[in-house]
């Protein structure tokens, strides 16, 4: 089994950062893709960011592109993204999740974080 545990989320003001953490353990693939996801009250899970472990290939919503950055450590087996100029419409539960590399639906998921940012 893959455990996926998000940490960083928080209450913000507006235009300020927040960098959120995902550790991945247990089984491992040889490569995957790592994404983010959030989910607003009353509203879908929608895509935010994705990179594929091996190789460091990224794809973002474009409603994130410019401010926020997904990155990953090798040593840490861990997924970051940073969160720069944060808006309220930024508020959600920040999910991260796990699928291979060929896979269309990611299999995998972590608890969520909420992110709360006020005007």
């Amino acid at each position: 089994q893959v455990q996926l545990v998000e940490s960083g989320g928080g209450l913000v003001q507006a235009g300020g950062s927040l960098r959120l953490s995902c550790a991945v353990s247990g089984r491992t693939f040889s490569n995957y893709v790592m994404g983010w996801f959030r989910q607003a009250p009353g509203k879908e899970r929608e895509f935010v960011s994705h990179i594929v472990w091996s190789g460091g290939a990224t794809n973002y919503a474009d409603s994130v592109k410019g401010r926020f950055a997904i990155s990953r450590d090798y040593a840490k087996n861990t997924v970051y993204l940073q969160m720069n100029n944060l808006k309220p419409e930024d508020t959600a539960v920040y999910y991260c999740a796990l699928r291979t590399l060929f896979q269309a639906d990611y299999n995998y998921w972590g608890q969520g974080t909420q992110v709360t940012v006020s005007s």
